[in-house]
């Protein structure tokens, strides 16, 4: 029975581990700001987000606690949607998909249920991305934290400055202003989530068209079932 379940089983575990982990060593051994540079377009930048994936937030405190109680029912309906497909043996690369975007979404759950409760929140060493921080002791395990379950900060840390430039005079709106790509700064859960929408929209033909042959096949079927129970009538 579980069997069937091992690809959504298997692909939420293994992202919560790795998302966890790398949360918690960021967390314990490194206090806000930039932790690590690698190269001129890769930076480890721990930072505490708030809000929703790649930093956006809204609401204040309100538009935190609703943004919690809505993740926690999409997770709810990821599972029971995952159940759904498994059930129905969707295409496995679908089942993949769905699953990486539900263990993402739970993943930024666990943050702000609990991080708020266990966890201190550190100070801004240095927000100008030019220097290596070490650990300070700033961030450590508390036994009061800083705030209520639902009202914790996602730990975001993989900044990729891929691309900076400056919008030409002749650009509308931007015009004479400096852009960056990639300017988000995300984590290992939000990673996973934009990956398995990725792959529903690299590959929708291919696992629709699991779908459609096993709507036809189902058709066949049925129509064999009707010609012969019309041939013995």
């Amino acid at each position: 029975m579980l069997s069937k379940f091992k690809i959504p089983v298997l692909t939420v575990f293994s992202v919560l581990f790795i998302d966890q982990c790398v949360k918690i060593f960021i967390k314990l051994h490194y206090p806000l700001g930039e932790v690590a540079r690698l190269g001129n377009w890769c930076i480890i930048h721990f930072t505490e987000n708030p809000g929703m994936a790649f930093g956006y937030e809204f609401g204040g405190q309100t538009g935190k606690l609703v943004l919690s109680v809505f993740r926690i029912l999409a997770c709810i309906g990821g599972v029971i949607y995952v159940r759904h497909i498994v059930t129905k043996k969707e295409h496995p690369g679908f089942v993949f998909s769905v699953s990486l975007i539900l263990a993402g979404a739970i993943g930024n759950i666990l943050d702000s249920a609990f991080y708020g409760l266990i966890f201190d929140r550190g100070t801004i060493l240095n927000s100008e991305f030019n220097e290596y921080i070490p650990y300070d002791g700033i961030a450590k395990i508390s036994s009061h934290g800083y705030a209520p379950s639902m009202y914790g900060c996602v730990v975001d840390m993989f900044y990729f400055p891929i691309i900076n430039g400056h919008f030409p005079n002749w650009v509308p709106f931007w015009g004479g202003e400096d852009f960056q790509f990639f300017r988000p700064i995300f984590n290992f859960a939000d990673a996973s989530i934009s990956v398995g929408v990725g792959l529903i929209i690299l590959f929708q033909k291919k696992f629709s068209g699991k779908m459609t042959e096993r709507a036809t096949s189902s058709a066949h079927l049925e129509n064999g079932s009707l010609d012969t129970a019309n041939g013995n009538s």
